[in-house]
This record gives structure tokens, sequence and C-alpha cells, in this order.
């Protein structure tokens, strides 16, 4: 039987992730699989080591991580009541396991409760720590059971489209266009996880170059805003042009790539847009937003042609109605 998906929650700006399963060992098994870090070793993410008691040091590492993501980070046993409760510290995350027998049955509700430091940058992260967590719980569940984990038995781009449904449910493609004393800034702001900054500026850009003064490459232009001269290229970071409107400058478009130790690696994509513009902002922001969802899967090996039209048109109602 398939288990419930991840929720999302916002507080004090920060994601709450809540995974909730239904297993079948009985609750003391399952307490030894999420608290003794030999078992842990079998599902979690991370190797743990350190002591197990309120206020115990913790240390994690990773074997497989990206070569920029850094070391595994430490942090700090919050909680520890055997056989029901472990709650950590992991850097700038709080991680909570419940153990408590089923009330439906036999069995076991194992509960996970991420909070996601970072506020805003944090949540964005949201999508991909989601499928993360679904495939070490379903490990986790295969390990109770006494079978190997079934990760090789993902369908190709499975795990793009596992993210990708979180990041539609969870709202993290959604833009935004600010008002500012000259007019607006569109805004949208999507994870690549740990995509290296070099490899996704070559899909940004097709393997072109990007000159000031000269045509911005393809992948950063779309039909639907103008594009004139780059002004400004600084491989592998920032792609800025100005945008037309009707044959004359109306603005800029600047793309950034930016590296994160921590929370991973993001592209940010701003419009400015003058007041006297305003009308546009519903097709600018369904623009962005279409070219972006094309961006993450073209990064993670995915690339979609030809550009969805209906979906564009279907995002400009979306703004348009919100925009008022």
């Amino acid at each position: 039987m398939a288990q419930p998906t991840a929720t999302l929650r916002v507080v004090a700006g920060d994601a709450v992730l809540l995974l909730d399963r239904r297993v079948a060992a009985d609750p003391e098994r399952v307490w030894r699989a999420v608290s003794d870090p030999a078992e842990l070793a079998r599902w979690f993410p991370a190797a743990v080591e350190g002591e197990l008691r309120v206020g115990g040091h913790l240390r994690f590492s990773f074997s497989d991580a990206p070569a920029d993501a850094g070391d595994g980070g430490e942090g700090q046993v919050t909680e520890f009541d055997p056989p029901r409760v472990f709650g950590f510290l992991w850097s700038r995350d709080a991680l909570r396991f419940e153990v408590a027998p089923d009330d439906a049955g036999s069995g076991t509700r194992f509960t996970l409760t991420h909070v996601a430091g970072g506020g805003a940058l944090g949540r964005i992260a949201a999508a991909r720590t989601a499928h993360g967590w679904d495939t070490c719980l379903a490990a986790l569940e295969a390990h109770l059971e006494g079978r190997d984990p079934e990760a090789a038995s993902e369908a190709p781009n499975g795990r793009l489209t596992a993210v990708e449904r979180y990041v539609a449910e969870f709202g993290l493609d959604e833009g935004e266009a600010v008002a500012t004393p000259d007019g607006f800034v569109v805004s949208f702001v999507r994870d690549i996880v740990w995509t290296p900054l070099d490899d996704a500026w070559a899909v940004l850009t097709g393997g072109e170059s990007a000159e000031i003064g000269g045509v911005p490459p393809v992948g950063a232009v779309n039909e639907y805003v103008g594009a004139g001269p780059v002004t400004e290229a600084d491989p592998p970071r920032v792609l800025e042009y100005t945008w037309t409107h009707e044959g004359e400058a109306a603005g800029t478009v600047r793309w950034e790539l930016v590296h994160d130790p921590e929370l991973g690696n993001r592209v940010e994509v701003t419009q400015t847009v003058p007041e006297r513009l305003g009308a546009v902002l519903p097709t600018a922001l369904a623009a962005w937003h279409t070219h972006l969802e094309q961006y993450f899967a073209a990064v993670h090996g995915d690339v979609r042609c030809p550009w969805p039209a209906d979906r564009t048109e279907e995002l400009r109602g979306r703004y348009a109605a919100r925009l008022g």
C-alpha cells in the first residue's frame, strides 16, 4: 500500500516538513532502527556518531555527497526518550522522530518532523528534501521487512518527476511582482539541488558565449519578453540583459546562479518593469514560471521541446487573477 506523501507548513518563517508512516514492525523494533547509529546507517542519509543523550554532541558525514556540499555538519541531541522520541539538531535544521503503537491496528506509527532552517531560502529546497525523505523512509520500511532498498528500480526521471510534483504542491515555483518606487520587480527563486554552477551555466547558455553588448544566449530568453543586448556577464554566476517593449529598452532581466554550501544551489531570475508597463506583469510572470520549469528539467537531463505555450497561457490567466 502506498504511503502518504510529505506535507509542508511554514512556522515562524521556516519550512516544517511532516512525514507520517505506518509500518508493520513493532514499536521496539522501529525504535532501534531510528535511534541506533548502526541501524540508522541502513536508511538515514548520513552516518551519525555521538552521544545519545540530551545535550549529546552529534557528527554527521556523507559518503557520496557532491564535492561542493561540504562535510556532513554537526548537531546536538535535543530530546531522547526511549522508546518514543529522538530529537536532534543537524546544522541549522531540527529533526524529531516519534515512535508510537499504531492505533489503526498492529504495527507502529512513525512520524518524522523536519524543521528546515534558513527562512525563505531554506524553504525553496523543501521539494527535494521531501522526496529525499520519501526515499529514505522507503529504505527504512524495506530494512524493517528484511528487504534491500529498491532505489535501483526507480523509473527514468522518477526523481525529477517526484521533485517537480512537490515543487508544484508546495508552491515553490511561484513568482511575485514587487512594487518599487520606479515600477515593479518580477522575481523567481528556484532550487537546482546541488547541480554544479558550471553545469547549470552551460544549460542556461547552451554553450554560447555571453559578451557585453552582444545577443543573450538563446537559453536565457523567451519569446514573451523581448531581448536586448547583454549588460553584464560573469560566468558561471551572472547574466543580465536589457529587455525591450515595442523595440524600446524597458528594463533588465537578470539571471543569477548561487552556490550555498549549506542550502544547495539555486537560480534567481528578476525582471524590472516600469510602472507604465504594469499590464505586462501577468505575461512576464507566466513566461518566467514556464521558463524555469523548462530550465529545471533541462538541468536534470530532461530537455523538453517545444515550448509549452498552453502552459504559459494557463499561468498567465492565474497570475492575472492574482494581480487583479
